[in-house]
């Protein structure tokens, strides 16, 4: 579980730092929710868009453990390898994406619009959103929204090699993008004017290539991770020949 934590944290980090991208995918929606219900009910306002948010995100961990058994079922094969560099390369793209430096990640949504094609009418059908299980619902389906960035976190959990670890991380992205979208619901100018900043995004999209960095294979990682004693272990084993 220690080696998880810093894994989680990178999650959490990607959702809040995506969280920019999230407003393009669900911002009109968030608005749409809120607008339904009057000023005064703001209680209810709240309640609705947490609703939204948690069945997006519990969308994203079903999705994290189906792709995880996936990347479990390749994780002691050649093709492990081979995922664990395409996350890494993805990862890199998202950061490039993010600080606005390049944008032919976009192109990956193009995978889930088939399955879109077939859940978007179910999801329409619930607008106007007007009670609880409702907003649950909606956001359990938008979840399956074809999105880039989801798209590249879930192949990250998927390379991990555990069914339940995806899961998790993709929980931890999910909930690391709530503080975004439940501002944009309520209408909090302050955080969503830092959010445009340049330098922001910047310093978000550098830190996420920093993770798809990290996550190539090399000897970086034996380095980062102090493995070099695995070399003097060696050392004894020689000796036996004297």
């Amino acid at each position: 579980m220690a080696d998880l934590l810093p894994l989680l944290v990178s999650a959490l980090v990607l959702g809040l730092l995506g969280g920019g991208h999230c407003l393009g995918m669900c911002g009109g929606l968030m608005g749409a929710l809120t607008m339904a219900i009057p000023a005064e009910q703001r209680g209810k306002r709240l309640r609705l868009l947490v609703a939204y948010n948690l069945g997006r995100v519990l969308s994203y961990a079903a999705a994290g453990l189906l792709i995880g058994l996936a990347g479990w079922a390749v994780a002691n094969s050649p093709a492990a390898m081979a995922l664990r560099i395409v996350a890494a390369l993805l990862l890199i793209s998202m950061g490039l994406y993010l600080a606005g430096w390049w944008s032919g990640l976009t192109r990956v949504e193009a995978i889930g619009r088939g399955l879109w094609r077939h859940i978007q009418p179910f999801a329409s059908r619930l607008m106007p959103v007007k009670s609880v299980p409702r907003a649950l619902l909606l956001g359990a389906l938008w979840g399956w929204l074809p999105c880039g960035l989801v798209y590249s976190t879930l192949l990250w959990a998927a390379s991990q090699g555990n069914a339940t670890e995806s899961a998790l991380l993709m929980l931890a992205f999910g909930l690391g993008t709530w503080p975004v979208l439940l501002a944009t619901g309520l209408a909090a100018e302050r955080l969503m004017a830092l959010l445009r900043k340049r330098g922001v995004r910047i310093a978000g999209g550098v830190t996420v290539i920093l993770f798809g960095l990290w996550t190539l294979p090399g000897p970086h990682q034996q380095w980062l991770m102090g493995h070099g004693g695995a070399t003097v272990e060696s050392q004894p084993a020689t000796q036996h020949h004297h």
